[in-house]
């Protein structure tokens, strides 16, 4: 690596690290500034900003950012709330799988703000250390974006191993990711089970209930949904969310296997010189966008959506900042990795030939100073492949693109903090000692293990990938 090479990593990295320490839309902008300074000081060729997955974000955070404003997310939460309400004893096994498969059905962690109050809320009733659900609970909301056929990180490794010639579907790639990120929950449940203090045997907790003024405010209100009464439109607004997810589904699933339910379109290609003309079906990255838009527009006009009420919300506005810092920091690590690509497949050849799942380390440790699993894929996956590591296990060790809880500056971690009234759920004195670390990563090995096992058999046993 020559000294050039070196500065100019540096300033790909400070800029990530002040755009992190800023938060929000600094993310991506900043990187902007470090975008500027790799082509107007060092004269480097801009690379490419990831369009087709921007474009994808913007059309599911569309239609999650309506179903919002339509009050169906409401009605879902409240069918959440009712299942952990009635196995409050179980509640820290049950609170990560609920935060999990919201994700899962949304695209977006961010649904589960409105939760998370009530999952303390049930662990404080019932004597639990809320620390112990509310930590793997956080954890596990931001688990599921690997996990959902519609989140950005899904759909960007889907599109770009496709460009690699590693044909994967968003289906194909939940079937490797759902149940190794199960895995990886029911391990991080495990450790976190008899996590702390048991509340009676507590004493900061019982110097805290003390005093009268303090047990109220822990003891003296019930965070619950289920006095919120849910209109028809509402229920409505689910249903075509539900169908708009089982169409992207059905035609990812048919494509495994052989079916064309799409469109076709001559496109010409160059074989040996010659030009021929061939048939492409409709790309899934079009389907997707075309189902979610249409999907908004429905619930506009039949649910009542508000498209104000949606800019407003948290899941639209959060959706924006994704899809401004994905512009951003692909754009400049793009910029910096097609430029040097010889380079670094020189240096670090020889490593990922003997050790191709040390690409994990990478991912994760770019996941922690990028708030973004789509980011991650889109900024390191390309390089990934330039080094010839196979696809499939890529997509093993995609469960590592999640490494952001490391540093507990993310908004579902600052809010989970704020929400626990007993005071359990922290951000320790020495910042990296914070009640999301042990579950965090517990799953990030345990569920990136189990990945890499389930991509080989699907791989090797299977023949599917």
């Amino acid at each position: 690596m020559t000294l050039l090479m070196i500065v100019e990593l540096l300033v790909v990295l400070v800029a990530l690290w002040v755009g992190a320490r800023y938060g929000s839309l600094a993310l991506g902008a900043i990187s902007g500034i470090g975008l500027a300074i790799l082509v107007f000081c060092f004269h480097l060729k801009p690379g490419t900003p990831p369009t087709d997955v921007i474009y994808i974000i913007i059309a599911a955070v569309t239609c999650a950012g309506m179903l919002q404003a339509s009050g169906g997310m409401d009605w879902m939460i409240q069918i959440a709330e009712r299942l952990l309400r009635k196995h409050p004893e179980r509640i820290t096994i049950l609170a990560p799988f609920t935060t999990f498969f919201l994700t899962i059905l949304v695209g977006t962690g961010h649904v589960v703000y409105t939760l998370m109050p009530i999952i303390c809320d049930i662990a404080l009733k019932k004597g639990i250390r809320p620390e112990r659900p509310c930590g793997i609970a956080s954890i596990a909301s931001q688990i599921g974006i690997t996990c959902s056929p519609i989140a950005a990180a899904v759909v960007a490794f889907s599109t770009i191993s496709i460009e690699q010639g590693f044909h994967v579907s968003n289906v194909q790639i939940i079937l490797v990711t759902i149940p190794a990120c199960i895995i990886g929950i029911l391990c991080a449940v495990m450790a976190s089970w008899k996590r702390g203090l048991d509340l009676d045997k507590d004493p900061k907790f019982l110097a805290r209930i003390a005093d009268p003024a303090q047990r109220e405010y822990i003891y003296g209100s019930t965070a619950t949904t289920l006095d919120k009464k849910i209109a028809p439109e509402s229920k409505r607004a689910v249903y075509i969310f539900l169908a708009a997810l089982a169409i992207v589904v059905i035609i990812s699933v048919a494509s495994m296997m052989g079916v064309n339910l799409l469109p076709s379109y001559p496109v010409e290609k160059v074989v040996d010189g010659e030009k021929l003309t061939v048939m492409k079906p409709l790309a899934m990255n079009i389907v997707i966008q075309i189902t979610m838009i249409a999907a908004a527009a429905l619930m506009i006009i039949c649910c009542k959506a508000k498209p104000k009420v949606a800019i407003d919300g948290a899941v639209w506005k959060n959706g924006m900042v994704a899809v401004i810092a994905i512009y951003g920091i692909a754009w400049m690590s793009d910029t910096y990795f097609a430029n040097y690509q010889p380079e670094i497949q020189a240096m670090l050849s020889n490593l990922v030939k003997a050790y191709p799942w040390t690409i994990a380390i990478a991912f994760f440790f770019v996941s922690v100073l990028i708030n973004s699993q789509g980011a991650v894929v889109v900024a390191m996956l390309p390089l990934a492949y330039s080094l010839g590591i196979d696809g499939w296990i890529l997509l093993g060790v995609m469960p590592s693109v999640y490494g952001y809880f490391f540093i507990p500056n993310y908004p579902s971690d600052i809010a989970t903090v704020n929400f626990d009234r007993s005071g359990t759920t922290v951000i320790g004195k020495y910042l990296l000692n914070h009640s999301f670390m042990m579950p965090g990563m517990v799953h990030v090995v345990t569920s990136t293990i189990a990945g890499l096992g389930i991509s080989y058999i699907y791989h090797f046993w299977l023949g599917m990938y």
